[in-house]
């Protein structure tokens, strides 16, 4: 009985072992595509900031083209 514990105990412990180790490649797997992600989403923020800009901008010239129709415009 007691070879048969101590080679269950072993058993266990080398299931164990090897389910770890496949856990650590499906954690690190996640972990590169949460990483690329990440990366894609700060592009596209970098990008969208830089519409942003642009349209602040033309609008800021498209209000002050407004304003200079507005003053020289006399009924």
């Amino acid at each position: 009985m007691n070879k048969y514990t101590a080679l269950m105990g072993a058993l266990v412990l080398g299931a164990t072992t090897l389910v770890g180790c496949a856990s650590d490649s499906a954690l690190n797997a996640k972990v590169d595509a949460i990483a690329a992600d990440v990366d894609a989403l700060k592009a596209q923020q970098s990008k969208l900031a830089n519409d942003v800009a642009f349209v602040k901008s033309d609008a800021a010239r498209a209000n002050e083209r407004l304003d200079n129709l507005a003053r020289r415009y006399k009924k």
